[in-house]
């Protein structure tokens, strides 16, 4: 490619200038946006060598950055493409569509490299995991799922078919597309399809449960999804769930008022919202003497299990922020649930990958509410699907 060197030097002063203090997407557009020069070809190539690079992690360490950057490129993709003038010879002669003899080629060559950095925070996963299949993840680009609401597929399909839009099918409702697919005007969105992705998707196997509670065939089950944020949860929890009675709550106004929005897009409307500060005691007055039968607590967390689409966090996030996620989860965990029913289920999830997230969260339930049982716990392997890796664990609190 004519620029290659052009776009790799570009790269490189971009990453240099990175702080780190926001998330880097934003960064880029900020940047692109303040150099008017670089069309939509260059700013589509020279963010491809800024995520490779921040895909390896801490791996390069002590590698000469341009060096790292074609490295990079030679590790996450699986033959040279566009990239093939950046390279001599014996790399392009030993480019194999296997990941893992990429990563020793690079090992065998460039002093320094170490795989075993590209995930950085290892001794904190969970148990779980398999370390070196999810770190290797990360070297790969993760898919775009969506999950077609119910009755809605032939004209998700027709939608997509007549727009030559490439996907493949994963359930019966999960597809995967390709990464940064555009959606915007193909089928209706939330109405049709909701962008979610398929580990997220799974949580409503766990939350089914809930269905026992209802009294009879039209009954709701009183619904309170109490971190809301986009509504993603609620909207699964309407459709694998039914009739319910629903409340979401979020600690964010602007949260909110975006998931009215959508939830008018989805055809809720029957629902009570709220802005709930659940690290403190509950003092709103509407959840004054309520109770439900299922709470939904899709925990703020470290998002460690998704940064294959975020991969800056390999290098930005700090490992005492572990423990800082962990105990706001605890305190949302205590004031939240003395809204249980006897009976009722509380789901605990999160999309992180490490232990002080998820497993740790059980000994807690105990000590704190021993009338809480542990009912089931699932470790969602993401890292096999190119898919976000999470947790969740279903409690039930009992008579």
């Amino acid at each position: 490619m004519k620029y290659a060197e052009n776009y790799l030097r570009s790269a490189a002063a971009i990453i240099t200038a990175y702080s780190g203090d926001m998330p880097f997407a934003g960064f880029l557009k900020m940047h692109f946006a303040a150099n008017k020069k670089f069309g939509s070809k260059d700013r589509r190539y020279i963010s491809q060598i800024c995520y490779s690079y921040f895909r390896t992690g801490n791996s390069m360490v002590g590698i000469d950055l341009e060096l790292a950057l074609k490295a990079a490129l030679y590790l996450c993709n699986n033959e040279p493409g566009v990239w093939a003038d950046l390279f001599d010879q014996p790399w392009l002669t030993n480019w194999s569509v296997s990941l893992t003899e990429r990563i020793e080629y690079v090992k065998n060559h460039i002093a320094y490299f170490n795989p075993t950095q590209i995930f950085p925070f290892v001794s904190c996963l969970s148990k779980t995991i398999e370390v070196e299949k999810f770190s290797q993840s990360h070297l790969i680009q993760p898919d775009l799922f969506i999950r077609v609401r119910p009755g809605r597929l032939p004209n998700v399909i027709k939608a997509f078919t007549s727009n030559g839009i490439a996907y493949k099918s994963i359930t019966e409702s999960c597809l995967a597309l390709p990464n940064g697919t555009k959606l915007e005007g193909i089928a209706e969105l939330d109405k049709d399809f909701v962008i979610q992705d398929y580990s997220s998707q799974q949580t409503a196997s766990i939350m089914e449960a809930a269905k026992q509670l209802r009294k009879g065939k039209d009954a709701s089950v009183d619904v309170w999804d109490c971190c809301a944020a986009s509504g993603g949860k609620s909207i699964l929890a309407r459709d694998f769930l039914g009739n319910m009675e629903l409340t979401v709550s979020d600690i964010r106004k602007s949260i909110i008022q975006n998931l009215a929005q959508r939830f008018e897009r989805a055809g809720i409307r029957k629902y009570q919202s709220l802005v709930v500060d659940l690290s403190m005691p509950i003092t709103a007055p509407e959840l004054a003497g309520m109770q439900f039968d299922l709470i939904i607590c899709d925990a703020p967390c470290s998002g460690s299990g998704t940064w294959g689409r975020t991969p800056e966090q390999l290098t930005q996030f700090s490992e005492h922020e572990i423990v800082v996620f962990q105990q706001l989860q605890q305190h949302i965990v205590q004031n939240a649930l003395p809204k249980l029913r006897n009976n009722g289920y509380f789901l605990y999830i999160t999309c992180s990958v490490f232990e002080a997230e998820n497993e740790a969260i059980i000994p807690f339930f105990e000590n704190k509410f021993p009338f809480v049982k542990l009912v089931e716990q699932i470790s969602i392997k993401g890292y096999d699907m190119k898919a976000d890796t999470m947790y969740a664990a279903l409690f039930k609190k009992m008579d």
